[in-house]
């Protein structure tokens, strides 16, 4: 199973990107899909779940009402669309499927 990311980039406060996670070797809809972030100093800490079964999402009370977890199971893309960037969103932004099993090589993103 490999995940491969894209979507970092340095983006102003108040500003949105989308994070986006192609999964291959495995349909995503066997995973939950997590995302974890690890920023400047920081401990590695999830951001946002979806499970695939039934699309449910969990997210941690950072990222409520600022960012959404999607899924596109026809490509095995997971989405991150993060909108209302702070400065403390800056972090290595990693993708992971089956809980910690299975992980990207982290794309990096930094509003500035």
């Amino acid at each position: 199973v490999q995940l491969v990311e894209s979507g970092g980039d340095l983006v102003q406060p108040g500003g949105s990107l989308t994070h986006s996670c192609v999964v291959s070797g495995e349909a995503i809809s066997r995973y939950c899909m997590t995302r974890f972030r690890q920023g400047p100093g920081k401990e590695r800490e999830g951001v946002a779940a979806i499970y695939s079964g039934d699309g449910s999402a969990i997210y941690t009370d950072s990222a409520k009402g600022r960012f959404t977890i999607s899924q596109d199971t026809a490509s095995d893309t997971v989405f991150l669309q993060m909108n209302s960037l702070k400065s403390e969103d800056t972090a290595l932004y990693y993708c992971a499927a089956g809980g910690s099993t299975y992980w990207g090589q982290g794309t990096q993103v930094t509003v500035s």
